[in-house]
């Protein structure tokens, strides 16, 4: 486990971005990168030596794009592909032999690549369940805040919420983050039959005692405010040590992460960068909305899982 300074208040991404200064730029796949988006993405990446990337797709595509945007890849290396399906096929098995240690997605559905990434004899799957989880930096937050799944498992069930809380640990270990707290949000703080979400909550916090998740602190069920509140946390006469100082928020479902870390970013003004964890390798998947510094910082996200942090 690497213990660093601890992240500062403010400047999140830009912290991350720099600590990758200290590892060599790390083999990455790039899958079907024929959009501008993700081409520039990996150009940037490759220029502040984080990444080192691999082109996987339609070579005559690939350079297109690049001519469109003006950008030199004669530097990167071009694996040819006739269409994105083998672009992503031959990008998963380069992960499974280890010749990358991170995959990237270009210009093809998310649907598409995570087929190649999860079939059960060529992908690079592991026990665990895949999940994604968001790096926020919110202006009126103490430290990086993590919102997990945004992106992945729509509905989970017990089971699902277990490998998605032990995959954002590992991702906060890989960071620096020794013992990650871990707020587990329902719409109450009480444990209610006839509420799925807290029932999960209070059966997750009993499978740390278990050992069946390890590494963080939980609690819950909680609210969002008394989760990021100790003031609203006191107010309720809620006794936890992670309320107000919670590394990583467990939404009960895709929707209210998806909703709860999108309206950080447009209200609250908050910058975001991400991971997909849970398989062999760290998977970067970035919106084709996602500025420079996100795009920079979610490549950083991957450096830093790749060469420090625990996948399998």
């Amino acid at each position: 486990m690497v213990k660093d300074t601890p992240p500062p208040a403010h400047n999140q991404l830009e912290y991350f971005i720099k600590l990758t200064s200290n590892t060599a730029p790390v083999p990455t796949a790039v899958i079907h990168p024929v959009d501008a988006n993700s081409l520039i993405g990996a150009v940037e990446a490759a220029e502040r030596k984080i990444i080192d990337p691999i082109l996987v797709g339609p070579e005559e595509k690939i350079r297109f794009a690049a001519q469109e945007q003006n950008l030199d890849i004669d530097r990167f290396r071009i694996v040819d592909t006739q269409h994105s399906h083998e672009a992503a096929e031959t990008a998963v098995a380069m992960a499974r032999s280890r010749d990358v240690q991170i995959l990237m997605k270009g210009g093809l559905s998310s649907d598409e690549m995570l087929r190649a990434v999860v079939h059960k004899t060529k992908g690079v799957r592991t026990e665990r369940r895949l999940s994604h989880v968001f790096l926020l930096d919110v202006p009126n937050y103490h430290k990086p805040l993590m919102i997990t799944d945004a992106a992945i498992n729509i509905v989970p069930d017990l089971n699902i919420k277990r490998d998605i809380v032990q995959n954002a640990i590992y991702f906060c270990q890989a960071l620096g983050i020794e013992q990650p707290k871990v707020a587990i949000l329902a719409a109450v703080e009480k444990v209610k039959s006839n509420m799925q979400s807290t029932i999960d909550a209070a059966a997750l916090c009993k499978m740390v005692d278990r050992g069946q998740i390890t590494g963080g602190i939980l609690d819950g069920p909680l609210a969002f405010d008394n989760a990021i509140s100790l003031e609203a946390a006191q107010d309720k006469h809620i006794q936890s040590s992670v309320s107000g100082d919670a590394d990583i928020l467990l939404a009960p479902d895709l929707e209210a992460a998806n909703m709860m870390g999108k309206q950080l970013i447009y209200l609250a003004g908050a910058k975001s960068a991400g991971l997909v964890m849970g398989a062999q390798v760290p998977i970067v998947l970035t919106s084709r909305a996602e500025k420079t510094l996100g795009r920079l910082a979610s490549c950083a996200l991957a450096a830093l899982q790749a060469t420090r942090g625990k996948q399998l």
